[in-house]
């Protein structure tokens, strides 16, 4: 299934568009899935059965779009409820890539790579931008790893709504079996990208 970008993009804006903070967690989401997939196919670790890159983008874009609107007890399983609103639709692959994200709303576990990225880069985005918001000029370009390495290990109250547990996962064999500082590694580096998006 193709899927045209701008659509989900703008579907995504005019549903959490009063959320501002949803909706540039959504793109940063978006960009570390792709990063996230563009490092396991460098390093050959992507098997026949993982979704294409672009059901991994759309995953990241799309995952919290009923999360608002009175949607939000039964999130993320009405995604495709509010998704057909805009006149759009998913693959089963996405569609479970993101009830994976909320195990314990849909009872849906990650099994693949695309879903245990999705579960555990969900919260980390938010630890990131607020490192990026104490700098000086409260840039991301000026956030270095071993700052966020440091706050997420060693300052569990500095923004302490971070999952980290299940960031943490990401070093699970199981799972993505990418070490911790790589991953955030890999997310700080796909945030920087797309800075002048998010405004930061």
């Amino acid at each position: 299934m193709g899927y045209e970008r701008e659509k989900y993009f703008e579907a995504v804006k005019k549903q959490v568009g009063e959320n501002k903070y949803t909706f540039l967690h959504s793109l940063e989401l978006e960009a570390c899935m792709g990063g996230i997939y563009d490092y396991l196919q460098a390093e050959n670790r992507l098997g026949n059965d993982e979704p294409p890159r672009e059901d991994w983008l759309l995953a990241g874009l799309i995952h919290d779009i009923d999360y608002c609107k009175g949607y939000e007890e039964t999130h993320p399983a009405k995604t495709r409820e509010v998704l057909a609103k805009y006149g759009l639709e998913i693959s089963d692959a996405v569609d479970r890539i993101i009830k994976a994200h909320a195990p314990e709303g849909t009872g849906i576990s990650p099994r693949n790579k695309a879903e245990w990225a999705l579960f555990c880069a969900d919260s980390l985005t938010g630890l990131i931008n607020c490192v990026a918001l104490i700098m000086p000029s409260k840039k991301m370009a000026e956030v270095k790893l071993s700052s966020v390495v440091k706050r997420f290990l060693k300052d569990p109250k500095f923004a302490a709504g971070t999952r980290r547990n299940e960031v943490a996962q990401c070093a699970n064999p199981e799972g993505l079996n990418i070490p911790l500082e790589k991953f955030i590694e890999i997310c700080l580096i796909s945030m920087q990208k797309i800075a002048p998006q998010i405004g930061l």
